[in-house]
């Protein structure tokens, strides 16, 4: 494989997931890790991703811009998000993950409605700080550098003492018959504690995601209340969701 194509690949990879790990890159590309490697510090030096610690995050996951210009399929995330505001209701107390998707929802929350929301991700907060009605609630933790997002045994200990309507999550795969998955454990563990704390959980989910897994599950399908993707809830990629227990809006 030339390298322009293992270099499109690792882009689109890690514009779709958020986060990539070396490892995994090269176990798709049938390389080494040292040609990834190499890969992602060149792209990294043409600010087309950030290099981390054993992967690469996309830019516009790590570095939040006001004119949003480096997310990736926004078009579809902000369509999500105008699904999911129809969900609110005024005086609902909500939590709002991390995430380029969520950060749409934040964005384009009405100024005239009011909300207690809770969130874990810095960013998140700073766009609720620009709602005059929105009592923002920051779960503090261990903040990630990656994604901004608290993690850890505090934010963990801290969700257990809320029980919110609806929390708005995103997630870095999901499958019909698998669940909804990622590639790192202490995610894992605070979206599991997201989910416990909230009576509905809503996935907001663009439809590359459909259909794909990794090592860590963070719950059953049907743990989700609803399902919303850019997508007609009949159209036949949502076909294998259909027969689970959950909402497809």
């Amino acid at each position: 494989m030339l390298k322009e194509e293992r270099q499109r690949t690792i882009l689109n990879e890690v514009e779709l997931h958020n986060r990539v790990q070396l490892t995994d890159i090269a176990e798709k590309l049938d390389v080494s890790i040292d040609t990834v490697r190499r890969d992602v510090k060149e792209l990294d030096s043409e600010n087309r991703l950030r290099k981390v610690h054993g992967g690469a995050v996309s830019l516009g996951f790590a570095n939040y811009s006001p004119a949003r210009n480096n997310v990736y399929a926004l078009e579809e995330k902000t369509a999500i998000a105008e699904k999911a505001i129809k969900l609110l209701k005024d005086n609902s107390v909500v939590l709002i993950d991390g995430g380029t998707t969520c950060l749409e929802l934040a964005r384009l929350l009405p100024l005239k409605i009011q909300l207690t929301c809770f969130t874990l991700s810095l960013t998140v907060a700073s766009e609720l700080l620009n709602k005059p009605n929105v009592e923002t609630i920051f779960i503090g933790g261990k903040l990630s550098k990656d994604s901004q997002i608290a993690i850890g045994a505090n934010t963990i200990h801290n969700l257990s003492e809320i029980k919110v309507d609806y929390s708005f999550i995103g997630t870095g795969y999901v499958d019909a018959d698998f669940g909804l998955t990622e590639f790192d454990w202490d995610i894992v563990q605070t979206k599991k504690a997201v989910i416990s704390a909230s009576k509905k959980t809503v996935l907001l989910c663009i439809s590359e995601k459909l259909n794909s897994q990794h090592r860590y599950k963070t719950c059953e399908i049907n743990a989700i209340s609803t399902m919303i993707t850019e997508l007609n809830p009949d159209h036949k990629e949502l076909d294998a969701f259909k027969s689970q227990n959950i909402s497809l809006l």
